[in-house]
Parts: C-alpha cells; structure tokens; sequence
C-alpha cells in the first residue's frame, strides 16, 4: 500500500527563503552582539592600561599628595569607600530584606502591589536626588546638633536610598520563586508561618537575595554624586563617623578634571580598582547563582 502523500526530503536547502532569513537574521543578532561588547571593551581595556601603569603597592597604604608631589596614594577612599558601603549594606540589606518579606509573605495583595509600585519608582530616581535627600535629612540634622556636617553617616545614609529599591526587588522576586508546595508541605507539618518563612522559604531564596545584595552593594561603591551632598572629601583617614571622609568615586572626580598630572594619574589608578570591585562583586553575585543551580 503507498501513501498518497508526496514524499519531501528532510534535509535543509540552503537557497530557501527561510534558510537565507534565518541566516541573515543569524548574522545581524552576531554583529549587534559584538557592537554590544565594544564600547566596555574598550572602556575596560583603557582603564586597565591606563590604570595598570600607574599602581604601585603604595598607593594601597598611603594618602593623597599634593600638586605635583610624586608619590602618595589613596588608602583613605579605599577605607572611606568600604565604610560608607557597609554603613549603607547594614541600612538597606536588613530593611529590604523585611520588606520583601512581608509583602510576599504577610500583606494583602493591594499592599504588596503599592510596595512594588513604590520600588520601582525609587530605583529611577537620579542618584543626585537621593544625595539632595540624604543632605537635608543627615547633614543639616548633624548641623543642627552641633555634631558635624558632611560625613560618612550621611554618605552611608544616601547609598542605602539606592540600594534599598534593588534589594526590596530582588529579595521580592526571589520569595515568589519559591515552590507553593514548599510552604504548603511546611504548614501542613504544623509549622507556624514564621517557621515556614525562617526556614524553608528564606533558605531557599537566599542565594537569590545574595545576588541582588551584591549588585546593589556594586552600584554604590560607584556612586559620585550622592557623596558629594553627604561625605564630600577629607585628604585624611577616616577618624569618625561624623566627619568628611573621602572616596574612591569622589576622587575619581576630583583628581580626572585636575591639571595636575600626579592628580590624573591617581585618578586612573582609582577607576582601576573600582572596576575591580565591581568585578568581585559581580564573581560573588554568579557564585551564588551557581551554588543555587
């Protein structure tokens, strides 16, 4: 018995109109991938050579030096750096972290949806207006008290505001992911809701919220502009919480436009080591999505 259907062969022909699109279309996706990678790239590979040749061990150690004075260092951004970043990750982490949780765990659905809503929006501000913000909130109030101004209380407070939005989102997203089931075969063992939360859906979720914890902290640790409302720059280690205090992204900034050479040459060395931060961050947010896999 023979079929009557026609009998096609199943091997590709190169000349067909969906083979040719398919490949153009292969081609166009390559190229705009590769255009994609340029511009970092060539940023990354510019700060690398720019910033390579000028590090030396005493740059880590030593504090900034004057116009045209050879030498010196910036370990005081470097230590201004991780302090206003931890005062920031100690604000933002465990208030994200809550909040999240309570939206997907405990309010209702019209709550969690004004949260959210209230997220999104924070994390497109302009990290300018969170310095504004964090000047009228901490440094005026530390004026007013006769306890300083600039500081690094109000540079931790300002980088938290960004950080705070990133967390509360990913933290959120991470509790949604996990399996119902989950939760359902917790309660079902007669556990409480905060027992489920604490040691099922937390653990579960917490290489996710590791990640988004390491992104945030990553986005701070370049941030310009809010410090220059709150910590603004102190040439000095850091001797309180309650003074200026200097930074990798200020000095960036201020030592890039200089017309001092010495100046420029720090300032590339500082972008170098930013990167560099933000490369760790980045390997410690990946390692902790691998640990989940």
């Amino acid at each position: 018995m023979t079929s009557s259907f026609p009998e096609r062969s199943l091997t590709r022909a190169p000349m067909s109109q969906r083979t040719l699109f398919n490949t153009v279309m292969t081609v166009v996706a390559f190229i705009c991938g590769v255009l994609a990678l340029v511009p970092l790239l060539a940023v990354l590979s510019y700060v690398i050579i720019q910033g390579f040749s000028s590090l030396s061990p005493s740059i880590f150690f030593e504090l900034p030096p004057k116009a045209l004075q050879q030498g010196g260092g910036f370990g005081n951004a470097i230590l201004g750096t991780l302090l206003m970043v931890g005062i920031a990750a100690l604000i933002s982490i465990p208030f994200g972290v809550l909040a999240a949780i309570y939206i997907t765990e405990f309010s209702s659905a019209q709550v969690a949806r004004w949260v959210r809503f209230a997220a999104n929006v924070l994390s497109g501000v302009p990290s300018i207006i969170a310095g504004v913000f964090a000047y009228g909130i901490v440094v005026l109030t530390l004026v007013k008290l006769n306890l300083g101004s600039y500081s690094a209380l109000g540079g931790g407070f300002a980088l938290a505001i960004l950080m705070l939005p990133i967390i509360v989102r990913t933290t959120d997203e991470a509790l949604q992911l996990v399996s119902q089931d989950l939760r359902q075969a917790s309660v079902g063992l007669g556990a409480t809701n905060f027992q489920t939360v604490s040691q099922v859906v937390l653990p579960a979720a917490l290489p996710a919220i590791v990640t988004g914890a390491t992104l945030a902290i990553a986005r701070a640790s370049g941030e310009t502009a809010p410090l220059l409302f709150t910590a603004l720059f102190s040439n000095f280690w850091p001797g309180s919480l309650f003074e200026p205090t200097a930074s990798l992204a200020v000095l960036v900034y201020k030592y890039a436009i200089s017309p001092f050479k010495n100046w420029q040459s720090l300032a590339w060395a500082a972008s170098l080591i930013l990167v560099l931060m933000v490369l760790i961050t980045s390997i410690i947010a990946r390692w902790a999505t691998r640990k989940k896999a």
